[in-house]
């Protein structure tokens, strides 16, 4: 019997030592999936993702922003994409993702939830109106019905600094915030001078950017609080910046979706 448990033993050590070591959890810093760099994002978001499905992605300022940090971060098998909801995702919320793109704008609040990375890109907020109507000032602006996306630094500039004389309707998703402008259920939508410009550039649309206010907001991709890989993201990312990668994906994707460069919308002062 003695021999038989000590042979037993020993055939459940060597099977030990011989099983896979288990993948890293969720959401600890660690990669989603070996070779692979998973990237959330919340979808559609023209011009700098390309196409309103993850399985459909083709291009995109984030996507390619994604796909060459996932190169020169060594994974092989390039990169999955996952969407995810914006507020939970700034909330600290989402999780299956190893950093996220999604032109979150990198603030103090959030900080506090979630990790940013270096800022890639810069914005301010956009006053998107259907064709015709005019806000020649922060005063007719005062006067409008808004609509915004919840969680978002426009809700926030709106509630804040603008204080219109109406409660601005919120929507969980930007594509809400445009049906709703469509309807005529809201007389404009604020939200970052890049998005509202490539939703205006879209083709049939009867939208235009017509004003925005300076804020001098900054995106950063978005990791899991403490993620080990917060270090690596950044060293990347101010490569990328140093070489022009980045600025050539901008002028590849951003430029012909915008229809204009976001420098001429005149801005509106509170």
């Amino acid at each position: 019997m003695r021999k038989l448990v000590v042979t037993l033993a020993a055939a459940l050590t060597l099977a030990l030592l011989a099983a896979p070591a288990p993948a890293a959890p969720s959401g600890d810093g660690g990669f989603e999936e070996e070779g692979v760099l998973t990237v959330g994002t919340n979808l559609p978001a023209p011009g700098f993702w390309t196409g309103d499905d993850p399985d459909d992605i083709s291009g995109g300022f984030e996507y390619g922003i994604a796909l060459e940090l996932a190169e020169r971060l060594g994974r092989d098998d390039g990169v999955n994409v996952v969407n995810v909801s914006f507020d939970a995702l700034v909330a600290g919320n989402a999780k299956g993702f190893d950093i996220a793109l999604s032109q979150v704008t990198i603030t103090k609040d959030r900080r506090k939830v979630v990790d940013f990375s270096t800022p890639y890109f810069n914005s301010d907020q956009g006053i998107l109106v259907q064709q015709g109507t005019e806000v020649s000032d922060a005063e007719a602006a005062k006067g409008l019905q808004w609509g915004v996306q919840s969680a978002t630094t426009a809700q926030t500039f709106l509630e804040d600094e603008l204080k219109p004389d109406d409660e601005p309707q919120v929507y969980q998703e930007t594509t809400q915030a445009f049906a709703a402008l469509q309807a005529d259920q809201v007389d404009a939508v604020l939200l970052d001078t890049t998005i509202v410009l490539a939703q205006a550039s879209q083709s049939g649309s009867e939208f235009e950017v017509v004003g925005q206010f300076e804020v001098g907001e900054k995106y950063g991709a978005v990791l899991p609080k403490d993620s080990d890989l917060l270090k690596k993201v950044n060293k990347q990312l101010k490569a990328m910046k140093a070489d022009g990668t980045i600025d050539a994906l901008a002028e590849e994707f951003l430029a012909p979706e915008f229809g204009k460069d976001p420098a001429d919308v005149p801005y509106l002062e509170i």
